[in-house]
């Protein structure tokens, strides 16, 4: 890795130089099942929680579902086609469950093993490391009969399911994600309401939250065992600095506490082997059952962890403001996203330097970084999205910087290769390098997405 012209100051990257990572160091887009592939009961597919929540009137934004999405299942050849041109070197997609295991127990789907196979298979005659997530959110709506997560059987049929995939495709796929942001399974689907399955109670969301943990450990056990010298098994968590609004105690307690709950809740119990005890005592009577054994479970050598970064938090102390007594402060001066999020690239460095001095992780991956703008089609037929290339940019100087400064970053995979289907935000939301018209499905690449072409060529950032 060269050196740069200037060392960094604190706070500070230096534009003036070329960034240049480590070789063999992998550039990637990512993806997640339901918001791209559509063929929502073709071949044998059961139906989700996310196939449910889309139909119920008033829980998408625009009134949408992911149907369609952008037709990732029949056009899988296309989307491998532009990820080539775009010269990626991995790949991060997540399995449907209910293509594999319809009700997901039970009864398998060759036809739904078939495409993962086909899609696999595409991937490496392109050049393209397939790094495989299990779970993406959409549990089978059988499964959520029976209480979804909240019900402890669950976690076994997931290392069951994860085994029936591992069997099937582990010969080639060598990287594996058992889990995608449980904070937000947990906290937006089952507190909140806000994700599938749209539930309300915090108490449950706790449980849950430990029955992911659980899961996530009896399928590394299976991933493992089922794997070989080259199989590495991690989980992939949505983490963010929090900051107090003021330096006064009472915001800062509210930034630890808002810490414990987002950041140290999942990872002490993967690294650690326990939960954080200032926050086991805060949620008193809410806490989860933990059976005798679970933690050891959990806790479960991984081989890296996955890194889901898009902003930090900006806390303020507020008696009123629910569980946690805090509320969230606007910053004023900074850009914000179309979501909502302030871009904060400098908070990337931080947290990649937190992990690794705390947790002492192996290997590190960005599994997603990007932001939401709105784009449009310009007469040129050409998508202009300068807010977009200068976020990634910043953001990549950081991971340069934190890699510099010791940390064992291996990979980054931006978020997302293609405009999709964003969740409860429907299609109002575009976070894609690749522009997705929905109506005619055309793909059009946009300039962050040919500028992150040359990063890739030349694996740096240019000045």
């Amino acid at each position: 890795m060269e050196a740069t012209e200037k060392p960094y100051e604190k706070g500070v990257v230096n534009v003036a130089t070329v960034a240049r990572f480590p070789e063999g160091f992998l550039w990637g887009v990512a993806t997640a099942a339901y918001q791209i592939e559509g063929a929502w009961n073709e071949d044998g597919k059961g139906i989700s929680i996310w196939d449910t929540f889309s139909h119920t009137q008033g829980k998408i934004a625009d009134g949408s579902t992911g149907d369609v999405a952008c037709d990732h299942y029949h056009r899988w050849r296309e989307d491998i086609a532009l990820m080539k041109e775009l010269g990626v070197k991995a790949y991060r997609f997540s399995i449907a469950w209910t293509r594999i295991i319809p009700q997901g127990a039970g009864p398998v789907n060759p036809k739904g093993l078939d495409f993962y196979d086909r899609l696999v298979d595409g991937l490496l005659e392109a050049g393209i490391k397939p790094f495989v997530t299990l779970y993406h959110w959409d549990l089978p709506q059988a499964l959520q009969d029976i209480g979804g997560w909240a019900n402890r059987d669950v976690a076994y049929y997931f290392a069951d399911y994860a085994a029936v995939v591992a069997h099937r495709l582990g010969d080639r796929v060598k990287h594996w994600m058992t889990h995608n942001e449980p904070w937000v399974v947990a906290w937006v689907g089952y507190a909140w309401g806000h994700h599938a399955p749209g539930i309300k109670n915090t108490k449950v969301a706790l449980q849950v939250a430990h029955h992911l943990l659980l899961s996530h450990g009896l399928a590394v056990e299976v991933l493992k065992d089922l794997g070989d010298a080259e199989t590495r098994v991690g989980i992939v968590l949505n983490l963010s600095p929090v900051h107090p609004a003021t330096e006064s105690d009472e915001d800062k307690a509210a930034a630890h506490r808002n810490d414990g709950y987002h950041n140290r809740w999942f990872l002490d119990p993967i690294f650690v082997g326990s939960y954080p005890a200032d926050m086991w005592e805060w949620f008193g009577q809410l806490v989860p059952e933990v059976r005798p054994g679970d933690m050891s479970i959990i806790s479960r050598r991984i081989d890296f962890l996955g890194v889901n970064y898009y902003t930090r938090s900006v806390v303020k102390h507020d008696p009123q403001g629910g569980l946690l007594q805090l509320r969230g402060v606007h910053v004023e001066g900074s850009e914000y996203t179309e979501m909502g999020w302030e871009v904060y690239p400098d908070g990337l460095y931080e947290l990649l330097v937190r992990l690794h001095r705390d947790y002492k992780i192996p290997e590190i991956y960005i599994t997603e970084n990007g932001a939401a703008f709105k784009d449009e089609v310009t007469p040129d037929g050409k998508v202009h999205d300068e807010r977009r290339l200068n976020y990634l940019r910043e953001h990549f100087l950081r991971a340069h910087k934190a890699i510099q400064d010791g940390v064992p970053l291996k990979g980054y995979f931006v978020w997302s290769l293609m405009d999709n289907f964003e969740w409860a935000h429907g299609y109002t939301k575009r976070f894609g390098i690749v522009y997705v018209d929905y109506e005619t499905q055309k793909r059009i690449i946009k300039d962050s997405g040919y500028w992150y072409q040359k990063v890739i060529a030349e694996n740096s950032v240019p000045s």
